[in-house]
C-alpha cells in the first residue's frame, strides 16, 4: 500500500522575508502542478532557530532528541514522502540553513531509538535551484546527489532556472515549462 505524498518544501534562502527570490518563485510554480489535495509543507530555514551542529560522533556518539525547531524539522522530515530543497546557489554550493539542516543529519542519525536514516532511504529527494548559469550550479547538484546516495533516498533530479536579479528566472521559459511537470516525476 502506498502512501498518499507528502512534499517538504525547504526553502533555504537568507533574503530578507517577505522578498521572493527567483528559487522560491519556482518552486511555487513546481508546488502548483502537485495534483490538486497533495500535502505541502513549507519551511523556511533561514527564519528558525537552528544552533549549530556540534560534532559528537567521536565522543559521546549520540545525540538527544531534538526540541524546538530543531523537533519540528525532524517531525516534517520524517512525515514527508518527498523533500524539496529549494536552494538557490551560493558561492557554487547551498545556502548556510541547509548546509546546517544537512549536519544535523549526523545528529538524527544517532539518536537512540530513532531509525533516521532508515526512514530516510524510504523518501525521494528534489532540488530547485537557480544561479547566473547552469555551471555555478553543479558543485551544488553534486552534493545534494551525494547526501541522497548516502541516505539511499531515491534522487529525483534537479529543476535549474537563470536567476540572478529579482524575477529573473520569469524569463526563463525552460524552467518554467518544466517546473509544470518537474514534481510529477
Amino acid at each position: 500500500m502506498t502512501s498518499k505524498p507528502q512534499f517538504l518544501f525547504l526553502t533555504t534562502s537568507t533574503r530578507e522575508p517577505g522578498a521572493l527570490g527567483n528559487t522560491e518563485w519556482l518552486a511555487q510554480q513546481a508546488a502548483a502542478a502537485l495534483p490538486a489535495g497533495t500535502a505541502q509543507t513549507w519551511h523556511h530555514l533561514a527564519r528558525m532557530k537552528m544552533p549549530p551542529f556540534v560534532d559528537q560522533r567521536h565522543t559521546t556518539g549520540q545525540y538527544p532528541m531534538p526540541e524546538g525547531d530543531m523537533k519540528a524539522l525532524l517531525d516534517a522530515t520524517l512525515a514527508a514522502t518527498d523533500i524539496v530543497f529549494v536552494a538557490p546557489v551560493y558561492w557554487y554550493s547551498i545556502p548556510a540553513p541547509l548546509k546546517t539542516y544537512l549536519d544535523h543529519w549526523s545528529a538524527w542519525m544517532r539518536v537512540p531509538g530513532l531509525p533516521f536514516k532508515e526512514e530516510m532511504a524510504k523518501k525521494a529527494l528534489w532540488l530547485i535551484t537557480t544561479s547566473g548559469d547552469r555551471t555555478k550550479a553543479q558543485p551544488m547538484v553534486d552534493s545534494i546527489r551525494l547526501c541522497a546516495q548516502f541516505m539511499a533516498m531515491n534522487y529525483r533530479g534537479e529543476l535549474w532556472g537563470k536567476g540572478g536579479p529579482p524575477d529573473a528566472v520569469k524569463a526563463d521559459a525552460a524552467a518554467v515549462a518544466q517546473a509544470a511537470t518537474f514534481l510529477a516525476g
